[in-house]
């Protein structure tokens, strides 16, 4: 007589994340104290495949040398679960003991957590008995990257027979416990453009005779946004920040180049394909009469995360049986870009907000991409709980 896998067991996974809560944030704070660039994620590669190796499994480094897919199980039908596993230039700034030890570098949007969320899964479902399918675990590198390694990852195989996706992201917004859902699109495009300006440079005391090239910049900074927000349809969100800029280093030296670095983000996929032109077409109208010589560096980077209407149910029916009925929670689109786009180019699936926040937490949320981010590692376990119930539902074994 055959034993009742685990997975059937309508209170599976609870009693694994139970025994195995504490060796989940060892290690999330172990990749979280040596966060690593994308395509540069070895250690954390190494890391993730010693893991899986202990638990029984087979984990493939892809082509590109960094990340890695495991498949656990077998059978006709393919579900894939995806976390990322970059790092980001950004210093850290806590007072904790698992604090980035790699200057200038540390895991700031929370693929840390994602990580050690997707390792947990995984050790879950190969100790869960014979599932009824194949689930694929897919660590991918260098998602903060345009236009991001989710392109790398295709290309070494990662969806080959998968019919759907799922993956969550860290929401500093939501109190742990709370998942926020939406079908349809729930990220932005992002694409990335330089800008670069010269002129033959000169004395700031005779501007008449030479190019200021700042005078160019600023024009460039403060017009170009605005021509934007009348050019682009208004309903597409299309929008152009700044993070960078640079120019000279003498207060009474006019510079013979100077450099901005931005993104443009939008909600509309059709505007994100004309956004190019029109960003080229703005800058150079604006530089022109400055009389600089203008160059432009422009980087498409990843459509917007479109959510499938059915494998967001899927979340949906998990988030209630593992956290509770009051789980889930409306999520509004997000401007941040997301390279997870790139799986739902060929295969349905869905992205998650997993909430982070811990309920008593004082002030405001700590962002993404600043400094001072960090999770309630309470919300480790609740993702483990939501990807390993959605991922066997998708299956077909047993509802969520």
């Amino acid at each position: 007589m055959t034993s009742r896998p685990a997975w059937a067991d309508p209170a599976w996974p609870d009693p694994w994340v139970t025994a195995h809560a504490s060796e989940v944030v060892a290690l999330r704070r172990r990749i979280h104290s040596k966060p690593e660039l994308g395509f540069c994620e070895h250690e954390t590669t190494a890391t993730v495949h010693a893991e899986l190796v202990a638990a029984g499994l087979a984990p493939t480094v892809l082509p590109v040398g960094t990340g890695l897919v495991c498949d656990i199980g077998s059978g006709p039908r393919t579900i894939a679960l995806r976390a990322d596993v970059d790092g980001l230039p950004v210093h850290d700034a806590k007072d904790v003991p698992y604090r980035s030890t790699v200057a200038g570098v540390c895991h700031a949007c929370g693929h840390d957590a994602h990580t050690a969320i997707l390792v947990g899964t995984a050790r879950a479902l190969a100790e869960a008995g014979d599932l009824p399918g194949r689930i694929r675990v897919v660590f991918q590198p260098a998602e903060e990257s345009l236009p991001g390694g989710a392109l790398a990852a295709i290309d070494g195989g990662a969806l080959k027979d998968v019919q759907q996706i799922f993956a969550l992201h860290c929401d500093p917004r939501l109190e742990t416990g709370l998942v926020g859902l939406r079908a349809g699109p729930i990220t932005a495009a992002c694409d990335r453009v330089e800008v670069r300006v010269t002129g033959p440079g000169g004395h700031t005391a005779r501007p008449h005779v030479t190019v200021d090239v700042v005078d160019a910049l600023g024009r460039v900074i403060t017009e170009v946004p605005g021509l934007l927000s009348r050019r682009a349809d208004p309903r597409h969100a299309m929008s152009l920040v700044w993070g960078t800029v640079g120019a000279g280093a003498a207060a009474n030296a006019i510079p013979r180049e100077g450099t901005l670095r931005g993104t443009v983000r939008m909600l509309s996929a059709d505007a994100w394909q004309r956004a190019e032109d029109l960003v080229r077409e703005l800058i150079a109208d604006v530089v022109r009469p400055t009389g600089a010589a203008v160059e432009v560096g422009y980087v498409q980077g990843v459509p917007p995360v479109v959510n499938d209407p059915g494998a967001v149910e899927g979340l949906r029916s998990a988030a209630r049986t593992a956290v509770g009925p009051e789980a889930v929670v409306p999520a509004e689109q997000s401007l941040g870009g997301e390279d997870f786009a790139w799986y739902l180019q060929h295969v349905p699936g869905a992205l998650g907000r997993l909430g982070v926040r811990r309920p008593d937490a004082p002030g405001p949320p700590h962002d993404l991409h600043q400094p001072d981010f960090d999770i309630d590692e309470d919300a480790l376990g609740v993702g483990v709980r939501l990807l390993a119930r959605t991922a066997v539902a998708a299956l077909g074994g047993r509802p969520a």
